[in-house]
């Protein structure tokens, strides 16, 4: 074996001996977020002989979704306007000469309860005879699920999402309204199913409980604006009205007067469930206002530097958290028109092919909704 061989071969051990497989992390390693809403993993390489080739993948090797984009060199996972199919868990891949690892990323996608009742009311049952209601509850996170009448909760059998309330033999006192409410992070919701017994005396003589109402179940505002929701009771002895919000205080620029809540200059934190509560002596009752306060987008660029070579591929993604729906709309700063070739995707990422020296320069995106306008800015450098 002569020299250069000798010396190549020794080489050649040598790098299969000293070489590492690489070692990543994923940050956040799980991420819980609204259907809509936008949401980004990153995989970074910890250690490892370079070059370290970063892929994602569903673990249980599905194709990503069309919604689900990659950035330029692979570490980025983006999830844009998410929809409950995206929820599971995604693996980065990273290879090297060495071997390869991966490391897993679990996204949950949340949404308020939702709740049905069987059978469904007026239920009408004969004195003495034996009735059961099942409250079948969805939604994410699981949510709790209560049966209520006049305000006090009741002892039901429970499974993994359905709450079932058994009367073996009714009698008249069990006439009146019985309520199955499920509640989540998200939010509560409710369904009320009558009880009629017949044969006896019935509900006539029933606790005049109260009975709260809102003007509106659902509340849209813009960022800044003052916001006022109005509650009424019913019952005797008059009702006594009060607000709050779901696992949250009240935004303290608020007042409550006749049962209208007032909140001013609303902002984002400021969405939620809000809580009226109507109470006498003969128990209490609940309605319910869902508000959603819409904001301009906030807008990043990633990345918002890149150095490429000529014939390289530009891949900029324009990312913006807000208010949906957001359009997108990417120039060249200081030039009256795009690079040849240019193309722009629905979900706001710019694509050049092959770029040339003279496609250098600041790009920017534009995020654009119904309530307002932001930028971010990319560099990118091209040099041979």
């Amino acid at each position: 074996m002569d020299s250069s061989t000798t010396a190549l071969f020794l080489c050649s051990l040598l790098w299969t001996v000293c070489a590492q497989a690489p070692v990543v992390s994923v940050e956040p390693r799980s991420a819980g977020v609204r259907q809509g809403e936008s949401v980004s993993f990153r995989c970074r390489v910890v250690s490892g002989s370079q070059p370290v080739h970063l892929e994602w993948k569903r673990t249980n090797n599905h194709p990503l979704a069309d919604n689900v984009k990659i950035g330029p060199d692979g570490s980025v996972l983006t999830v844009a306007n998410t929809r409950n199919g995206n929820q599971g868990q995604y693996r980065c891949v990273a290879t090297n000469s060495a071997g390869r690892s991966t490391m897993m990323a679990l996204l949950t996608i949340k949404h308020s309860p939702k709740v049905r009742v069987t059978p469904a009311g007026p239920l009408r049952v004969r004195l003495g005879e034996p009735v059961a209601l099942e409250c079948h509850a969805t939604g994410r996170p699981r949510p709790s699920v209560t049966w209520q009448r006049h305000g006090t909760q009741l002892v039901t059998t429970k499974t993994e999402d359905t709450s079932t309330l058994k009367v073996a033999a009714v009698s008249s006192e069990d006439a009146g309204v019985y309520v199955c409410q499920a509640q989540n992070t998200e939010g509560v919701a409710e369904v009320k199913v009558e009880v009629i017994v017949e044969g006896g005396q019935g509900a006539a003589n029933a606790p005049k409980a109260p009975k709260a109402t809102v003007s509106m179940a659902e509340v849209t505002a813009v960022e800044g604006h003052t916001v006022t929701m109005q509650c009424q009771a019913t019952g005797s002895p008059l009702p006594v009205v009060s607000w709050s919000k779901l696992r949250a205080p009240l935004p303290w620029q608020h007042t409550v007067e006749g049962g209208v809540l007032t909140l001013t200059s609303v902002g984002r934190q400021d969405s939620g469930q809000y809580i009226c509560n109507a109470t006498n002596t003969h128990g209490y009752s609940q309605a319910y206002t869902q508000l959603e306060v819409d904001s301009p987008p906030y807008t990043t660029s990633l990345p918002d530097q890149v150095r490429l070579r000529p014939g390289d591929t530009l891949r900029l993604q324009c990312l913006a958290h807000g208010s949906h729906p957001i359009t997108f709309r990417w120039t060249r700063v200081g030039r009256t028109g795009m690079p040849a070739g240019a193309e722009t995707i629905k979900d706001g990422q710019l694509l050049i092919g092959q770029v040339k020296l003279n496609d250098s320069g600041t790009y920017k995106c534009v995020a654009t909704n119904h309530v307002g306008s932001s930028e971010a800015l990319a560099k990118v450098t091209v040099k041979a």
